[in-house]
């Protein structure tokens, strides 16, 4: 069996889960006991300033204001997770692949506040969790489309780009799509 760490999910069109419908998800973490992923493309109505202030860690840093928080999926919507560049190790970092990691531990959240933290990060709260062969399933379902990663997708494309930008890193026009699918 091959595992889908670091790689995206897309959403296929006639996916009607509200929860990952039109999403594209980055799979942090797949083996036999199940995966987990971050939605890329569900903003909340949450700035990361509002986060670093609920958390006591105050901030003047330019572009907090504005940095969009991601609803990062539908399990454990109050803990943080941050997609960063690698720079260093925080408590609880895990290496998605040489040029994205994610961290769950307070102590990257202090460095951003500080100014000496990842240079390009996203924060997301919740993740999309699948138990053991949940995921595998529902690819072959074709509920999904899996994608490699392109860091720019994470970093750089608008949010209401990405699913679009994702399903193109494999030369598809989700428009252009049947609204069934068949196996062969």
């Amino acid at each position: 069996m091959s595992y889908l760490g670091n790689q995206l999910l897309v959403a296929m069109p006639t996916l009607q889960d509200a929860n990952f419908a039109q999403t594209v998800t980055l799979l942090c973490e797949h083996s036999e006991r199940g995966a987990l992923g971050i939605v890329l493309n569900r903003p909340l109505k949450m700035t990361l300033i509002e986060v670093l202030e609920h958390l006591n860690l105050p901030s003047d840093l330019p572009g907090s204001t504005s940095q969009i928080v991601l609803r990062g999926g539908p399990v454990q919507t109050d803990r943080g997770f941050v997609l960063h560049r690698p720079m260093h190790d925080f408590e609880s970092t895990l290496h998605i692949s040489d040029t994205l990691h994610v961290t769950t531990s307070r102590d990257v959240l202090v460095a951003l506040a500080a100014g000496n933290g990842p240079k390009e990060a996203v924060v997301a709260l919740g993740y999309a969790g699948w138990e053991a062969g949940q995921l595998e399933e529902e690819i072959r379902q074709n509920a999904w489309l899996t994608a490699p990663v392109d860091d720019r997708l994470v970093f750089e494309v608008p949010h209401a780009e990405r699913w679009h930008a994702a399903a193109a890193l494999l030369g598809i026009e989700l428009s252009r799509l049947a609204p069934t699918a068949g196996r062969a």
